[in-house]
């Protein structure tokens, strides 16, 4: 339900700032010609499932080629499907059959785990290379910086709205916790997840904080978080609506209310298969843009001065995982 109200939240932001209407349009000419040839495309492809049945999409889920569907961005719900379908038959296995898969998935864990650990250490030099290589490709337009601007300010309003203001009334109204001391308790946790800009790299402090400064049960917080650090992405969700609405805004798109529901639906289900890690939404984003036919190419448009961002949009999802597990908490005692 907090995913619900986060990319309502967005898309309300969005839709009434409108930053990429400050875009120059002859910047981004290049990207529009890449619409145009989406949507040609997709006029073949709607002209194909009309001579199928209605109930074609549940055979499109189903992957012919798992392989080929994970190097394939818009069959993501086939990944999914076989995911899913992989962990049933998993589930109806006895213990000693399945341990060396759980080996292995542990093992690749702890290898991705190191790779971002590179990743944070190298991320500053990265940073600076995006955001020369945005002023580089712009040619120092100020209409599009003021755009990039405009939409870097409505990103950062909506999610100190949720840390501030949506979070402490949740607290106020279904716990006994005041909210100054949770977010005093909280502070801690969120400066690290903006410096790591990973939830999951944040997880240890945010069960040692919640459990000895909220009073939180260690039955509680050791189910809720953990899965919060997976589903319950907020700050994410909120920032990918807001971001589709800027990229379609600056191509020239003019979404209608299906494609906005696509984008909500989308979002939402996307968000809990967004890996916790720096940069992590960036492959669901493009799953959601290509959902609604706007090219991929425009997420170079926010690239540049995505990672300030991501790094307060993961200290929004820390604080939206640890309001839950007290809210969980109140009602389990």
């Amino acid at each position: 339900m907090t995913t619900v109200v986060a990319v309502f939240w967005g898309l309300g932001m969005g839709l009434t700032v409108k930053p990429g209407n400050l875009m120059d349009q002859s910047q981004v000419a290049h990207i529009q010609e890449s619409y145009k040839a989406v949507v040609e495309t997709q006029k073949e492809v709607a002209a194909n499932t009309q001579q199928k049945g209605p109930l074609a999409f549940l055979e499109d889920i189903i992957p012919n080629n798992i392989v080929s569907a994970t190097a394939d961005n818009s069959k993501m719900l086939q990944v999914i499907f076989f995911a899913v379908f992989f962990g049933i038959a998993a589930l109806t296995l006895p213990d000693e059959k399945i341990k060396p898969v759980l080996k292995l998935f542990d093992s690749l864990n702890e290898i991705i785990l190191k790779m971002v650990d590179y990743i944070i250490k190298a991320a500053p030099i990265g940073v600076l290379a995006l955001m020369a290589g945005l002023v580089v490709d712009f040619g120092g337009n100020l209409r599009v910086f003021a755009a990039l601007a405009v939409y870097a300010v409505t990103v950062i309003v909506a999610l100190l709205a949720l840390a501030f203001l949506f979070y402490p009334a949740l607290i106020h109204l279904f716990t006994r916790k005041k909210v100054k001391d949770f977010l005093k308790a909280m502070s801690p946790v969120q400066l690290f997840a903006f410096t790591t800009s990973s939830s999951a790299a944040t997880l240890p402090l945010t069960l040692e904080t919640v459990e000895r400064d909220l009073h939180v049960s260690p039955e509680v917080s050791s189910f809720v978080l953990p899965v919060g650090t997976t589903i319950n992405m907020d700050g994410t969700s909120c920032y990918q609506a807001i971001a589709v609405l800027f990229i379609a805004q600056v191509l020239g798109i003019d979404l209608g209310f299906t494609q906005i529901m696509v984008i909500m639906s989308m979002t939402i289900l996307s968000s809990i298969g967004t890996p916790a890690i720096p940069g992590g939404s960036y492959v669901i984003l493009t799953m959601v843009l290509t959902s609604v036919g706007i090219p991929a190419e425009g997420l170079a448009l926010i690239l540049g001065i995505d990672r300030p961002l991501d790094m307060i949009r993961t200290a929004v999802n820390v604080t939206g995982d640890a309001t839950v597990a007290c809210i969980i908490d109140k009602k389990a005692s």
